[in-house]
C-alpha cells in the first residue's frame, strides 16, 4: 500500500516512515502543502495540520475536491475545534500526536476497508476486499501482543511442566517466568510490567550484551514509535528496584547486559543446556 506523509518535521516522519515500512506500506513524504498537492494520488494520505507553507485544514479541503482518497490527518492541535472541521470537510479519521504505529496502522486499515466499501468507483485500479487482504501490512488480524511472541519462553527452556523449570537464578536474583515474579536475596521485588519485560530480556543471556534495538523490538514490539529515552528511563527504574546499579552495565553506543555485581555468587541458569542435535 502506497501512502502519502505530508509532513515537515524529520523527528516525526522519520520514525514514522521506519515504522510503516516495517509493515511492507510504501511511503512517499512530501515537506510541505504545495509538495502534498503536486504527489501523485496514493492509496491513503496522512496529513500533518501544522504545515509551514499553507494550513493543513486546505490541504484537506484541496485534496478532497479532487479526490476520494482516504485521508488521515495528524494533529499536535489540542481545540476540538480543528479536528471537528478537519472531519466537516472531507478528512476520514484523525491522530493525536503522540502516537504508536500500531494504532496508525489500525486507522489505516479501518479507513482504507470504509472507503473501499463506500466508494466503489475507487474500485478500478485498486483492490477489491480479497486482493486488500493480501496488502503487506494493509489488513489481516491485528499482530499478537507480546505475551504471544517475544515473551515466549526462549526454546532452550525444558518442556517439562514442573513450575520449578522456569525459575531462573542469577546469582542471588531469581526470576519465576511462569509467574512473573521477581526475588532478590529471597526477597520479593515489586516491578512494573515493562520493567520485568526488561529483566526478562536482559536475562534470556546473562553477561551478553543486549543492543537498544535488539530491547526495543522485543520489549516495547517492532512496531513502538516513541522516544527511545523510555529505555533509559526503565533502565534506571529497574536499577534501583535491584538496589545496585551495577547489575546493569551500560555499553556505550551498543546497548545493555545484566551481571551480578561484584562479589555476588555466578549466574546459576534455571533450566539446563539445550540439548545438541544428534541428527
Amino acid at each position: 500500500m502506497r501512502v502519502l506523509l505530508i509532513e515537515d518535521d524529520d523527528r516525526v516522519a522519520g520514525p514514522l516512515t521506519e515504522g510503516l515500512s516495517r509493515f511492507g506500506f510504501t511511503v512517499d513524504r512530501a515537506r510541505s502543502g504545495a509538495e502534498g498537492l503536486a504527489a501523485g494520488e496514493p492509496d491513503t494520505v496522512l496529513l500533518d495540520l501544522g504545515l509551514p507553507d499553507m494550513d493543513g485544514i486546505e490541504v484537506c479541503r484541496a485534496l478532497r475536491s479532487r479526490s476520494q482518497v482516504p485521508i488521515i490527518m495528524i494533529t499536535a492541535r489540542s481545540d476540538e475545534v480543528d479536528r471537528v472541521l478537519g472531519l466537516e470537510i472531507g478528512a476520514d479519521d484523525y491522530v493525536s500526536k503522540p502516537f504508536g504505529v500500531r494504532e496508525l496502522i489500525a486507522r489505516i486499515r479501518a479507513v482504507s476497508r470504509r472507503t473501499q466499501f463506500g466508494h466503489p468507483g475507487r474500485a478500478a485500479g485498486h483492490p477489491g476486499r480479497a486482493e486488500y487482504a493480501a496488502f503487506p501490512g494493509s489488513a489481516g488480524p491485528p499482530a499478537p501482543p507480546l505475551s504471544q511472541t517475544q515473551a515466549r519462553p526462549p526454546s532452550s527452556w525444558p518442556s517439562s511442566p514442573d513450575a520449578a523449570a522456569f525459575v531462573q537464578r542469577i546469582g542471588p536474583l531469581t526470576i519465576d517466568r511462569r509467574t512473573h515474579q521477581v526475588h532478590l536475596d529471597g526477597t520479593p521485588i515489586a516491578l512494573s510490567p515493562k520493567e520485568y519485560d526488561l529483566l526478562a530480556c536482559l536475562a534470556g543471556d546473562p553477561g551478553a550484551v543486549c543492543t537498544r534495538q535488539h530491547i526495543l523490538d522485543i520489549v516495547w514490539q517492532p512496531n513502538y514509535f516513541g522516544p527511545t529515552k523510555t529505555l533509559d528511563v526503565h533502565i534506571a527504574a529497574l536499577r534501583r528496584k535491584l538496589g545496585d546499579s551495577a547489575w546493569i552495565d551500560t555499553i556505550r553506543g551498543v546497548g545493555f547486559r545484566l551481571r551480578p555485581p561484584a562479589g555476588a555468587p555466578a549466574a546459576v541458569p534455571g533450566w539446563p543446556a539445550p540439548e545438541q542435535d544428534a541428527r
